[in-house]
């Protein structure tokens, strides 16, 4: 198969011919409204082809060579400036002259390029999307330990956050998690595993990209089986066609708070000359222990580094660049030690005293009590004093190379615009240290080594007619030994072909497309025994013979990890109507195909990454899906906002089931497959009372049940609001709001239910942008009532509320 598209990729090149029609040219001007001065740095795209160029210090930009024809110009710099658009006539042999004015506003409009593959505002796309750019990234709110929380605060967005402590949190999207929301770095996987336990965080800061955007909904069609629920993806300037003014770009930035001691900072250039770009950059970011109402979080520290660079050469027809990343990250995970070595969880059964056990058994009653009376959080360290020198503490480190190669053409021919070719290679080595006393060891290592490939052609438009389609593939080398080393070393391989299709009339748009995929999982043996790294040659202690004996008996129950091949499609169709000025109705219909996650074929062992001893099943099939997504858009005027409905039908459906049993002191749970579905809704409105003055309103709510059972399924996050206020005074933005969070009570067996919350939230910044630089103060005073409060998807919520009362200071320099 790959050798068959390798042969069609070679013959579409070779067969294109660059057409003779005379061409046109672009050349304009970005102005701010309120001052007349030119504005440098604005990123300004065609949106017919996806074009894009960057403005000079003169805010002047140019687009040359482009056919003749009617296009829609659109420029953006940050939501702090409003977003504008405009449309420009290209005549044959002529060059148009725009002039495009950015002003202040409360109303933002977001930009995304991950829904299709190339740029369009989000208000035009057939998924939903929400998008942040560097300086959001950079605002004090999204200054956080893990990309969870950076990106999952927001009511009305559908993206809520799990983690089991700060340090690997992880966005959910539409309560889809794991395996299910797939998060990559210029269309491509990060190669981390924090998809496979709730204690593995995500590897890159994203304040080392331009921008990160979420799509909602499944994505499958351009990203994969694993985007059912979504993606989110990490966008940089160097792995495309893009155009930047000669000379020295970067950014500066740095960050404080209170609350968890948190401090960090950032810095990126970005040198063009000709045709040539270099790059780089580095940032680091620390938290201590984390305060709560209830008081301290042991061991919810953090640490992470992150440095990048590369250069490229970029033309008019053509491109080509090579860049490195690497990645740290160091952090605590919180009462883990509780629920590793067995010593301590006997003795905790028998005694009857174990943290866990305790909400387990008092269930409701007692977590309500905690959160009305907010009772002085109990101390493990108090309980067990007479053993404090015999007490285990986890963290977790991570490292990774990644080494990427872009390449791409344009102007092919009659039939081909583009292509863009990207191929990324990464190590991931990632390593769980247990502390007892003074003594240290490594618990559990994780090897993930990966190389992935992307290919994409772009269409001419053929009247109403243009789109993509593609190629990707992925080889991964995983491995794990010592405690944790739950399955066995794999090679998996997958290949896909895709295409996505659109048809543009007057007022209505129509989208269509599918993917074939096949993907291979290949164990080193078949042995499912916990001792199988020992098999393999690498070194791991010897459990006590009890265990032993137990996990020989769940061997003879298991079957074996056999290989497995799936093969499977994924089809989408949808349509995109105006319904007036700047009003628009969308719908889709998905059918989803996913392959089953290494992790729910093959692991078999005590997880405390995810609280429960998991019992894989290599004989899984893959996951169906149907879903229609129905979305009501406004954006004109003084109200903008969206409104989204969504259904999705599972057949075949992969959770963790509890049998009752426990083993190991873990509640054991088999994944199995039954009918399932995911319904909810997310609404976000903005009111303008005044030009200066605004009213935000958010809403998401997420059920999801096995619809054979009726029971519901696990850290589905709980119906949210938000009400808040935007004032905007020139550069200066003020935004008191209120996050609202009901009673979550629809819990999985092994959860038990939280209660809601209220939490009051001020932010403030101030912008300020010249002809030569941006920069951005920034203030968030978060959860002012100092609340206790428990976000129901994490993993340990009824040990460790949310965080209380704190402030966070943000500085960001943008110069061009």
């Amino acid at each position: 198969m790959k050798r068959v598209v390798c042969a069609v990729v070679a013959a579409l090149l070779t067969v294109c011919v660059v057409r003779g029609q005379e061409s046109a040219s672009i050349e304009g001007k970005v102005l701010l409204q309120e001052t007349g001065e030119p504005v440098a740095g604005v990123t300004v795209i065609i949106r017919e082809s996806g074009a894009l160029t960057i403005t000079d210090r003169q805010g002047e930009f140019k687009f040359e060579g482009v056919e003749p024809g009617r296009y829609h110009l659109s420029a953006q710099l940050d939501s702090a400036l409003r977003s504008v658009s405009q449309v420009v006539q290209a005549a044959p042999g002529e060059t148009a002259r725009p002039q495009l004015m950015l002003s202040f506003s409360t109303q933002r409009t977001e930009i995304t390029v991950s829904a299709t593959g190339r740029p369009e505002s989000a208000f035009e796309t057939f998924q939903s999307t929400h998008s942040l750019t560097l300086l959001d990234l950079a605002r004090a709110e999204t200054i956080a330990a893990g990309l969870g929380e950076a990106i999952g605060n927001q009511p009305g967005t559908g993206v809520a956050w799990r983690g089991f402590g700060p340090g690997s949190s992880r966005p959910l999207i539409r309560g889809f998690d794991g395996d299910r929301v797939l998060i990559t770095t210029d269309d491509l996987p990060t190669g981390s595993i924090s998809s496979n336990s709730g204690d593995h965080a995500e590897t890159f800061n994203p304040l080392a990209f331009e921008r990160v955007e979420v799509v909602k909904g499944p994505a499958t069609l351009l990203y994969g089986s694993n985007a059912m629920g979504g993606v989110v993806n990490a966008i940089s300037s160097h792995a495309g066609f893009s155009s930047h003014p000669d000379g020295l770009q970067g950014y500066l930035q740095g960050s404080a708070g209170t609350t968890n001691a948190l401090g960090g900072g950032a810095a990126g250039l970005d040198y063009a000359q000709g045709g040539w770009r270099f790059w780089g950059g580095a940032n680091g970011l620390r938290t201590g222990d984390y305060d709560t109402p209830a008081g301290p979080i042991e061991n919810s520290r953090t640490r992470s580094a992150n440095g990048y660079g590369g250069f490229g050469w970029f033309g008019d027809r053509a491109f080509v660049s090579f860049g490195v990343r690497t990645n740290y990250g160091a952090y605590g995970n919180p009462f883990a030690g509780d629920f590793h070595g067995h010593h301590h969880h006997d003795d905790h059964d028998e005694e009857g005293e174990d943290e866990d056990g305790h909400h387990e058994e008092e269930g409701e009653d007692e977590h309500d009590h905690h959160e009305e009376e907010g009772e002085e959080f109990h101390d493990h360290d108090e309980e067990e004093g007479e053993h404090e020198d015999e007490e285990l503490r986890i963290d977790l480190e991570m490292r990774q190379q990644a080494y990427q190669v872009n390449w791409g053409l344009r102007n092919l021919g009659p039939v081909l615009d583009s292509f863009v070719m990207k191929l990324n290679y990464a190590t991931y080595q990632h390593e769980e240290i247990e502390f007892e006393g003074s003594q240290r060891r490594i618990g559990t290592r994780f090897d993930n080594d990966q190389f992935v490939y992307r290919g994409v052609f772009e269409q001419q438009r053929r009247g109403p007619l243009t789109g993509r389609f593609g190629f990707s593939g992925l080889e991964r080398d995983y491995s794990a030994s010592g405690e944790e080393a739950l399955a066995p070393p794999v090679d998996q391989q997958s290949f896909a072909l895709f295409a996505l299709e659109e048809l543009t009339f007057e007022r209505v748009k129509l989208q269509f497309g599918g993917r074939l995929e096949t993907s291979r999982y290949n164990p080193a043996f078949p042995e499912r025994a916990h001792g199988h790294a020992e098999e393999a040659g690498h070194e791991e202690e010897h459990h006590d013979e009890e265990e032993h004996h137990e996990e020989e008996h769940h061997e003879e129950e298991i079957p074996d990890a056999v290989r497995r091949r799936f093969t499977g499609a994924s089809a989408a169709a949808g349509i995109h109507m105006d319904l007036w000025q700047g009003g628009a109705f969308v719908a889709n219909y998905s059918h989803s195909y996913r392959v089953p996650a290494l992790e729910e074929l093959y692991n078999l062992g005590p997880h405390v990454g995810t609280l429960i001893y998991e019992v894989g099943d290599p004989g899984l099939t893959a996951e169906r899906g149907n879903g229609i997504d129905l979305s009501l858009r406004q954006q004109a005027g003084r109200i903008d906002g969206e409104v989204n409905l969504f259904y999705y039908d599972f057949s075949d459906f992969v959770f963790p089931y509890a049998t009752g049993e426990e083993e190991s002191g873990l509640p054991v749970v088999n994944f199995i497959q039954r009918d399932s579905r995911f319904t909810g809704a997310e609404a976000r409105l903005g009111i303008g009372l005044r030009p200066d003055f605004r009213l935000n309103l958010g809403l998401d709510l997420v059920d999801a049940q096995d619809t054979e059972t009726g029971t519901p399924l696990p850290r589905i996050p709980p119906l949210r609001g938000l009400i808040g206020l935007g004032y905007r005074y020139k550069g200066f933005s003020l935004r008191p709001e209120m996050v609202l969070a009901s009673r979550q009570s629809q819990t999985f067996d092994l959860e038990t239910p939280t209660a809601g919350y209220a939490l009051f939230n001020l932010r403030a910044s101030y912008t300020i942008p010249t002809p030569g630089a941006i920069q951005q103060f920034s203030v968030d005073v978060f959860n002012v009532g100092d609340r206790l409060y428990r976000n129901h998807s994490s993993f340990i919520k009824d040990l460790a509320p949310e965080m209380g009362r704190g402030v966070r200071f943000s500085y960001i320099v943008r110069f061009f």
